[in-house]
């Protein structure tokens, strides 16, 4: 079967399946607790090449000072964030995941980004600057309500 086959799922897509079944039952199993999601998400950065490793782990703090009410979790092996009733706002998907060229910071219909007839639900993620980084806390932040 070719790797982006119409008739179905890719090999990539897959995996992501039955990775995030995998989730779920981790999950289950130690609970639904910030020690366990904390871990979750250090395990998933811990395990990216060094360039999204870089971008993650400055994700994750961003979102830990300027939105530490998020909850933070893998969701199908990419750390995400949590509101209150548990549904993804913020996520962060490794360039390697899917051999792409840039890395992405996106948000869910959970996040607060509403602006009209239409706004940004994610963005291409190549470097933290301190342009990016103040671009990303306010989405972020506004993200998380």
């Amino acid at each position: 079967m070719a790797e982006n086959s119409s008739a179905g799922l890719s090999k990539a897509e897959r995996d992501a399946v039955k990775q995030r079944a995998a989730e779920l039952r981790a999950q289950e199993k130690a609970g639904k607790s910030r020690a366990a999601g904390e871990q979750a998400v250090r395990e998933a950065i811990e395990a990216m090449p060094d360039d999204d490793r870089t971008l993650a782990e400055g994700i994750d703090r961003i979102v830990r000072e300027v939105a530490p009410q998020l909850m933070p979790k893998t969701w199908y092996g990419f750390p995400a964030y949590t509101n209150g009733a548990g549904k993804v706002v913020v996520f962060f998907k490794a360039a390697s995941k899917y051999d792409g060229r840039y890395a992405t910071l996106g948000f869910e219909e959970a996040a607060q980004l509403d602006d009209g007839q239409m706004w940004t639900t994610s963005f291409a993620l190549l470097a933290l600057t301190p342009e990016t980084e103040r671009t990303i806390a306010e989405h972020i932040r506004r993200a998380a309500g």
